[in-house]
């Protein structure tokens, strides 16, 4: 066991600051391989130790732990399913440009200001609003979007882990017709060329092969579903390999942290999404570093591992499809396609042509179950510590909190694994994670930014690591981070469509629904803030101050120095 003597960095008291020569005693205590402080404010005055304030909690044991959990949330499925598909749609290298634009001016500074606000006030995505409480409802936002991302998330994952037990046979299920899931309309994928698809048909939407019939009829069921409207009961086979996700889940996390116009929309959300800024899940691993831990080395990294990644999955992805482009003498835009189609169906079919196919089907889907354990994992975890560092109660009994939770994702993502699911799975990921998230970080940068202020979070950081962030951060935090975040909120609702799969289109009461969903989380923005300022006592002024000055500032709204009511606090970089 160690003992640090450091300055007081945090200000724990929500009422008045410490004095400026109080100390903070943290002891670290190596626990299986994770270190756990417990930490006491005390006064630096001469007299007695007294414990004012005791705070404990967990921080990772070794640094590469918290980077693999970070880099494992960030690079997931859709780096191997959407990334290389946008990439061809929108003009192959020409998709970089903006790629690598909105990396630099948005996908970066994000992702390093989430993990130095987590790390600095060592809090979740709710808690951490302590530096601006009318901002607290989005930290319920996030943690809300990441528990319906939960409920498909794991739905996909049992798709692979159902695929991997498929694969360990001596020939690969979805080879050929003839199996009891076939339709007698089934060709055999040899007798398929450009002269028998015609009509402009491409190959990838032609679902009467093996490979597409076992997903959709053999694993789906979807032919016994008449719609969204008749979802039917949840397949058996799938709900167990549900429930072996949800184990692996609730014991990987119960003892916590130890364990044209449009080209540019889709590379800007691409870079989002892959990134995983605005789930709260940056905030929640990074709220267990070691206070000193250098997190802008860590954004660098993590988001330079991430984008080589998309890279090198764009290649391994169109090799794979120029294979099967030539096999059927066709252009390579008739069997380009992204999501479940591209992994359930197109890659596995390559994959049957392969000598050695079950050792190469094997190897796939467990690529797929660790992109997806790991990603899911993190959209876990960002809820568990989000609402246990908001109720204590919940921090006391994790183990059954996160039981709770994984059991009642369970419940839900049923529905997502009737023959109908598969409806149910594209209005989520349309409509659960869609605006909705990019609400939520827009809200984000704006609260930290600009009412708590980036002067202030830079020196937060100076704190930590002893340098300030260069002005090129801080504008981007301030100015052009929002600015474009703006943007894309606009253009995301704007441009959006109607729900289709496939040639299955949407009834419109479903949409609204989609819509519901999203507004569910979104809401929590402005009605918290509603709820914050009426359950405060006193003039509007001091309401609105109160509202938006740090709770280890309050006693300064009495003495009526609020720093955010002076020019120089919104002119501050």
């Amino acid at each position: 066991m160690e003992v640090q003597m450091k300055p007081d960095h945090h200000k724990l008291s929500a009422v008045a600051p410490l004095n400026q020569c109080d100390v903070e005693l943290t002891l670290v205590k190596d626990q299986n391989g994770v270190q756990c402080t417990s930490s006491s404010i005390v006064p630096n005055h001469g007299g007695p130790l007294t414990s004012n304030t005791e705070v404990e909690r967990e921080i990772w044991g070794k640094k590469i732990d918290f980077l693999l959990s970070v880099i494992g949330f960030a690079v997931d499925l859709a780096n191997v399913w959407r990334f290389p598909y946008l990439c061809y749609k929108n003009g192959g290298g020409a998709f970089l440009i903006p790629y690598i634009l909105f990396l630099v001016i948005a996908g970066m500074p994000l992702f390093y200001m989430e993990l130095a606000l987590g790390q600095y006030n060592r809090e979740g995505a709710a808690t951490v609003w302590k530096i601006c409480p009318v901002f607290k409802g989005v930290g319920y936002t996030v943690i809300l979007i990441a528990l319906y991302v939960g409920f498909y998330y794991n739905v996909i994952i049992a798709w692979s882990l159902y695929y991997l037990f498929s694969s360990m046979t001596s020939e690969l299920p979805w080879l050929k017709c003839g199996n009891r899931w076939n339709s007698p309309n089934c060709v055999d994928p040899l007798a398929i060329n450009k002269s028998v698809l015609g009509n402009g048909t491409s190959y990838a939407k032609y679902k009467i092969t093996p490979a597409a019939e076992y997903y959709e009829r053999g694993v789906l069921h979807l032919h016994e579903s008449k719609g969204i409207q008749d979802l039917g009961m949840p397949r058996w086979e799938l709900s167990l390999c549900l429930i072996v996700v949800v184990f692996i889940l609730y014991f990987s996390l119960w003892k916590g942290v130890k364990s044209s116009g449009k080209v540019w929309i889709d590379a800007a959300t691409q870079i989002f999404f892959s990134l995983g800024a605005g789930f709260g899940v940056l905030i929640a691993f990074a709220s267990y570093n070691k206070f000193d831990n250098n997190c802008y080395r860590d954004a660098l990294l993590t988001t330079t591992v991430n984008c080589v990644t998309s890279f090198f999955s764009g290649f391994a992805i169109f090799s794979v499809l120029g294979y099967m482009a030539h096999k059927h003498k066709v252009k390579i835009e008739d069997v380009a396609t992204e999501g479940a189609g591209l992994v359930f169906i197109i890659y596995p079919e390559a994959i049957s042509t392969l000598p050695g196919s079950t050792f190469w089907a094997i190897l796939f889907f467990i690529m797929l179950l660790t992109l997806g354990i790991d990603s899911s994992m993190g959209g876990m975890e960002a809820v568990i510590t989000g609402l246990s560092d908001d109720f204590l109660f919940l921090k006391r009994n994790r183990k059954v909190f996160t039981f709770a939770t994984a059991f009642g994702t369970f419940l839900f993502s049923l529905l997502c694994i009737t023959n109908g699911g598969i409806y149910v799975l594209t209005l989520l990921d349309k409509y659960a994670a869609g605006t909705a998230i990019l609400f939520g970080v827009l809200i984000e940068a704006i609260g930290v930014s600009w009412f708590y202020g980036v002067d202030r979070f830079s020196e937060d950081i100076e704190r930590m690591m002893g340098f300030k962030p260069g002005l090129y951060w801080r504008l981007c935090w301030k100015f052009v981070s929002p600015a474009f975040l703006l943007f894309v909120v606009i253009a995301s609702a704007v441009t959006s469509s109607g729900l289709k799969y496939d040639e299955y289109v949407f009834p419109n009461w479903s949409n609204y629904v989609g819509w519901g969903v999203a507004m569910s989380s979104m809401l929590f923005v402005p009605f918290y803030a509603i709820y914050k300022f009426f359950s405060i006592p006193g003039t509007f002024k001091e309401r609105i101050a109160y509202c938006i000055t740090p709770e280890h500032e309050h006693h300064l709204v009495a003495e009526g120095n609020v720093r955010q009511f002076t020019l120089k606090h919104w002119l501050a970089i």
